[in-house]
């Protein structure tokens, strides 16, 4: 195509200069601690904890907001109400606000003494400062990622299908698990991607509501904070390192699996 090339050429060259230049320098600096060391920082119990709560709170947000961003999407675009710009505006709320503003809000809603927590708290449930405050806070942030990617999709795809499903006998739970969904699940897929990659690195949202307690509620990006502070640059460079390579495989698992599904959707 004209102009393959020369587009090609600016975008490799961007893409290095500002993706790949500095994730070689992480690289490089980690190289210099030595298997043995870098092993001993990333193996303790706390980073491992860190880990473990960082990964899966953003997989149990993401496939929260799957369920219940398929459920919106349905509603914004099928249907016509009163305040329905409003309620779409209100999604994109957590891309405007600041991240530590969110936490704040959230630490005060759930706490024991806020609206929601006040009614959890007679119950036994504790969401403000336990590991399920990371979970609420990344389900509040990550929520848009999946609205916003299947809403387009969803728009744009012909009901015929469906009304010739319904004409055929088909209820309307089969007509949306047999006809909708395999039409929208590579959008799916991008956002719960998406969701779980901005879940995995959050980091202001959490620290207000999480307790931060080393080896239950500490998040992996405030430990690399932490280490910072320290001045232990090695350690910091160690965990960044094995973060940065769990986000990459795991975002190239749901990649691939997205590229499956399209193809299979496809033939």
């Amino acid at each position: 195509m004209p102009g393959f090339g020369l587009s090609f050429g600016v975008m490799i060259s961007y893409l290095g200069l500002i993706v790949l230049l500095p994730l070689a320098c992480l690289l490089w600096k980690a190289s210099g601690l030595g298997i043995g060391a870098f092993w001993d920082i990333v193996s303790t119990p706390r980073v491992l904890a860190a880990i473990e709560l960082s990964f899966g709170a953003a997989l149990i947000a993401a496939l929260v907001n799957a369920v219940f961003g398929l459920i919106i999407v349905w509603v914004l675009v099928r249907y016509e109400f009163p305040g329905r710009p409003l309620l779409d505006a209100l999604i994109d709320l957590p891309f405007a606000l600041p991240t530590a503003v969110a936490g704040i809000a959230l630490a005060a809603l759930f706490a024991d003494t806020g609206w929601i927590g006040a009614l959890l708290a007679p119950l036994g449930i504790n969401i403000a400062f336990t590991r399920w405050g990371v979970v609420v806070a990344l389900i509040f942030v990550g929520l848009p990622f999946v609205v916003r990617t299947i809403e387009p999709v969803l728009r744009d795809l012909e009901r015929e299908q469906e009304e010739a499903a319904l004409s055929l006998g088909a209820s309307r739970v089969q007509s949306y698990a047999r006809v909708v969904l395999p039409s929208i699940l590579p959008a799916l897929l991008t956002g719960v991607a998406m969701a779980l990659a901005r879940g995995a690195g959050e980091y202001g949202s959490v620290i207000f509501i999480a307790g931060n307690v080393p080896g239950k509620s500490e998040i992996l990006p405030l430990l690399i904070v932490i280490k910072l502070e320290q001045f232990d640059y090695p350690g910091a460079i160690a965990i960044a390192v094995v973060m940065l390579a769990i986000s990459f495989v795991m975002l190239l698992s749901l990649n691939l699996l997205q590229a499956w599904s399209r193809l299979r959707h496809e033939s």
